[in-house]
Parts: C-alpha cells; sequence; structure tokens
C-alpha cells in the first residue's frame, strides 16, 4: 500500500474513533440529565415495578354524599355502630419530575437539634406511627424512592400496582435498627412518635442523615402543611412543599364544606362528641391539644372536650364520661377490638350510661388513619364525616386495609387465647 494511502486510511480511522467517543460522551451527558443515574437505585422494586399516579395540581377531592340535609336523620339518634373507610389510598404527586427538581445537597436543622446534610434522595425511609411522613413523601413524588415502611404505611394502596415495601417496625412502632441498615437508606425522616430513640441515633451514627419532623398531634388538621413543608425541605425540595401544602390545605377546606351541608346548621343541635382511647379494660380521653379536637371540629361535630375544657391525653372516670354525655364516641379500630368489640366496650365504666352508649354510637376509624394528618387528612374526614352524618351512604370495602385486617386477626387470636 502506498504511503499517502496508508497515512490516509489512518488519519480516517483517528477521525471516526474520535467521532464515536464524542458522539458517546454527547449521549452519556444526554443520558445522565434525563435521569439514566438514577435506574436500579429508585428503591428497593426497581423502576419498572413502581409507576406514581399522573402529576397534579389541583385538589383531589374525596367523596362526600351530595344529598339534602333534610333527607338525613336526627344524628344525636341514629343507632348502631359504624367504622369509617377512606375510599382512595392513592395520592397523586404533585410533580413527576421531583428528584431532578431536588437542590442537593441541603442542610436543615432536625426537630431534635443537630443539623443534617441530604446529599442523596434515591433511597428514602420515612417513618412515624401514622405514617403521614410517608404520606408527604409520595405527595411530592418521591414515591418510588421509598425502600421500607412503618406498620401504618400500606404501600401498595399509595402506590397502586406497586409491590409492598419491607417493614422496618416490630411490635407495633418499635424500630428494628437492623432491619433498616440492611436497606442502606441515603436520608430517613422520622418523629418522636416512634423509637425508640437510641434506635434512631444508632443510625444517625452510622453516618445516615436522621431528620425529625415536628410532631403534628397538637395541632392536628392544622399541622398538615407546615409538616409538608418539613418534609419538602428536608429532601430539596421547598417549592414542590408548597404546592403540595396548598393543594392539601385547599382539600381539606372544601372537604370540611361538603360535611358541614350534612351537619344540622344549628350547633346546638350537632352530636356531642368524643374521641377515646380504647386499650385492654381502660380508655383515655383525648380532649383540647390532642389532636382528636380538630378532626371533631373538622367535621362540625360538637367537641365535648372543648366544652368542659378537658386538654391533652389522659385516663378518664365514668363519672366524667356520664356527664359528658356523648352522642357519639369516636374510637380506634384496633383500640376497639382490644377490648373485645362493640359489646364488651360498652361494658367499660361509664359507656353504656351515656347516649351514645344506649344507642351504641361507636364510630371506628382505622388507627392508621384517624390521627394521620397529611395530605390524607381530606379523605380521612370524608369518611369520618359520612359516618357520623350519613352511615347509611358510608363507603363500606369488601375486607378492611390489609394491614388492619391483619392486626385485627392478631388481635381475635390473643384474646381466644386468654379465653382458653
Amino acid at each position: 500500500m502506498p504511503k499517502w494511502t496508508l497515512r490516509r486510511a489512518l488519519r480516517q480511522r483517528s477521525f471516526r474513533r474520535t467521532a464515536w467517543l464524542a458522539g458517546g460522551l454527547i449521549l452519556a451527558i444526554l443520558l445522565w440529565n434525563n435521569g439514566i443515574h438514577n435506574v436500579g437505585s429508585i428503591n428497593a422494586q426497581g423502576e419498572a415495578a413502581c409507576q406514581q399516579p399522573p402529576a397534579r395540581l389541583t385538589p383531589n377531592m374525596p367523596t362526600v354524599p351530595h344529598v339534602d340535609r333534610s333527607a338525613l336523620p336526627d344524628p344525636t339518634e341514629i343507632t348502631g355502630p359504624t367504622t369509617a373507610y377512606t375510599q382512595a389510598g392513592e395520592i397523586p404527586p404533585v410533580s413527576d419530575t421531583a428528584a431532578h427538581e431536588a437542590n442537593l445537597p441541603v442542610t436543615v436543622t432536625s426537630n431534635d437539634g443537630p443539623q443534617q446534610t441530604v446529599k442523596k434522595t434515591d433511597r428514602i425511609l420515612a417513618m412515624n406511627q401514622n405514617g403521614g411522613i410517608a404520606a408527604a413523601v409520595v405527595g411530592l413524588g418521591f414515591g418510588c424512592n421509598l425502600v421500607g415502611r412503618d406498620i401504618a404505611t400500606d404501600f401498595t394502596q399509595l402506590v397502586p400496582g406497586a409491590q409492598q415495601l419491607p417493614l422496618i417496625t416490630q411490635g407495633g412502632h418499635e424500630i428494628n435498627a437492623e432491619a433498616v441498615l440492611a436497606l442502606s437508606p441515603d436520608v430517613i425522616l422520622t418523629d418522636t412518635t416512634i423509637g425508640p430513640y437510641d434506635a434512631q441515633l444508632q443510625l444517625r451514627n452510622a453516618g445516615i442523615p436522621v431528620i425529625f419532623i415536628s410532631s403534628s398531634y397538637s395541632e392536628g388538621v392544622r399541622s398538615a402543611g407546615p409538616q409538608i413543608r418539613e418534609v419538602a425541605e428536608a429532601l430539596g425540595v421547598s417549592e414542590l412543599g408548597e404546592k403540595l401544602a396548598e393543594r392539601t390545605v385547599q382539600e381539606i377546606d372544601e372537604t370540611k364544606k361538603a360535611i358541614a351541608k350534612l351537619a344540622p346548621k344549628q350547633p346546638a343541635d350537632r352530636p356531642r362528641t368524643v374521641f377515646l382511647y380504647l386499650r385492654g379494660s381502660i380508655y383515655y380521653w383525648f380532649g383540647v391539644g390532642s389532636g382528636a379536637d380538630s378532626l371533631i371540629q373538622s367535621v362540625s361535630a360538637r367537641d365535648v372536650a372543648a366544652e368542659v375544657g378537658f386538654e391533652g391525653m389522659s385516663p378518664t372516670n365514668s363519672e366524667a364520661l356520664i356527664k359528658a354525655a356523648p352522642d357519639v364516641i369516636i374510637v380506634m379500630t384496633l383500640g376497639l377490638a382490644s377490648v373485645g368489640g362493640i359489646d364488651k366496650a360498652l361494658e367499660l365504666p361509664g359507656i353504656k350510661q351515656t347516649p351514645a352508649g344506649e344507642n351504641k354510637r361507636i364510630v371506628d376509624m382505622s388507627d392508621y388513619e384517624v390521627m394521620s394528618f397529611g395530605p390524607r387528612s381530606a379523605q380521612i374526614l370524608a369518611a369520618l364525616g359520612t359516618a357520623i352524618y350519613a352511615p347509611d351512604l358510608a363507603y363500606h370495602p369488601d375486607h378492611p386495609p390489609t394491614s388492619i385486617e391483619k392486626r385485627l386477626e392478631e388481635i381475635n387470636e390473643e384474646l381466644e387465647d386468654e379465653d382458653s
């Protein structure tokens, strides 16, 4: 081959190699910018197994019966128990591109004091007693980045079609630190309703940023917006937090208006309502500042605790309950099961001597939902309000939510063992 022909061939080959390298580099940059670096690290299930619902900024309103108040019975004279079930567990995110909108790293002050720096959000663990933090994570658009769950979170409801996430609590709300470490989370979002605190510190000492979100119980429904904003700040998406908080508050406000149409116009005609926490042979009255007061007020019922000045959460006696004379008693589903059901609950001191006891007017709702304040608050209020004012129109699924159904079976087995 002539020398000039060889030199030309070498130049062409070198040019093609350079072009391929340049093209490959450009392709890699484009793929990176479009999120290819997150494939395989979205969560423990993988991207293909988890597809969030389409994003929406407009309110996702729950179903509240559209019926004339005059067609409904007097809520103080309704008889029989009712279980309040939410109709939709799905939480549409406010963005389909949350991971790419995050401004990371971000440094925030955890509610327990220390500053924490979040560098990645590929693998998120959100855990608290009522599942509200995980609900906020899903609503912000990071649902498929969650790698584990607390007992109150049913991931298959929040993100329909997804596989269930590993449970990282044992015995109810006790953190299993080894189970958490095995999931290799990039960040942990939690609060003081779950523990023990030593376990949370152990995870932080292992190098994982552990961020405590302000506990929401005292403000109840009113805390939904602030809690969402805190979660969003910790994930580097404050703007999305504002959008989700705005949508959630609008959903709550519109739902409260819809429920108010079911309630009697005159406050004096509305049902006197108390929230009791049942466990075994005792019960606690949830009063002002417990969060239960905001639930009762949000469904346009008379909050007896506020009327008599009962504050906080503490055991009560039969005399106080009889004097309160509630028309409706709200309880948690598992708490009701723990005392043996409706008939056994009526045998607790003072309950049968109240108007609610005489009419067996006990409304129960999932322990994992009723005090969960956040993106699902509107759904919870809709279910509770309908159960109180229009029980015949309330939603009744074929089976309770999986997490509740499983725990109910366990409680019933425990009671049977005690009787045997």
